[in-house]
């Protein structure tokens, strides 16, 4: 008998026992054209086309997974590379990091009618990370000790049951004492956010402000001024 026609007569008896496409082309090593066409007057009964489409809801699941993984060992070892391309942060670069931070989220001196009103410095983000960095370059470059730094809290009215918890995240964070973290700013107006932290991952806003120091503040502007070289080139 032609091999072709054994090929077929075996397909179509695959496909009768619910095999799907991609298992019969395992078996017979032909092209899915020619398995469509062989197959395309083969009638299944109910229970055999559910337990393909479970197989190939199976398929595309295990597909799922594999390609999680490739993104997660990937991602790994993008965060490898990138933290050995950075290397150690010497006392310049964490000088400067902080100065492109409060650059970005500080308070600024404000000006009216020709006069600068100063301000003392404060800074505020929700990133536990940038807050980090923030505290360790107020207290290692502008050399600002713990008793100057004061901390307050904005928190929506729709978690006020989780104020405790909140307080007690920032205090983890910051490795600061729970008893500075009792000042809270409520919010009240209802927002339409597409924010990600929300729920459980919410935990407001954390404002951190230096006592006394307007002459800080104007430090901080003087280390920004656009004279200076970091905006005008890259060495």
């Amino acid at each position: 008998m032609n091999s072709k026609i054994i090929e077929k007569q075996y397909a179509i008896a695959l496909r009768k026992k619910a095999y799907t496409y991609s298992e019969i082309l395992r078996e017979i090593p032909v092209a899915k054209s020619t398995l469509s066409l062989w197959l395309r007057e083969v009638s299944l009964a109910k229970q055999q086309k559910q337990r393909i489409t479970l197989k190939r809801v199976e398929a595309q699941k295990r597909g799922a997974r594999r390609q999680r993984e490739i993104r997660v060992q990937k991602t790994k070892r993008i965060l490898a590379e990138a933290s050995r391309e950075l290397g150690h942060v010497s006392a310049r670069d964490l000088w400067m990091i902080g100065i492109a931070l409060y650059w970005a989220e500080g308070s600024k001196e404000k000006e009216y009618d020709g006069r600068v009103v100063g301000t003392r410095a404060e800074f505020c983000n929700t990133d536990q990370k940038m807050i980090q960095v923030y505290l360790r370059w107020l207290q290692q470059i502008c050399k600002i000790d713990r008793e100057s730094i004061d901390f307050s809290i904005s928190l929506h009215v729709t978690s006020a049951s989780k104020l405790g918890h909140v307080q007690q995240f920032w205090s983890d964070v910051t490795g600061f004492p729970l008893e500075q973290f009792q000042k809270v700013q409520w919010k009240r107006h209802n927002p339409k956010t597409k924010r990600k932290n929300i729920g459980n991952s919410y935990n407001g806003l954390l404002i951190i402000a230096v006592k006394k120091s307007i002459d800080i503040t104007r430090r901080i502007r003087g280390w920004n001024n656009p004279t200076n070289t970091i905006y005008c080139r890259v060495d």
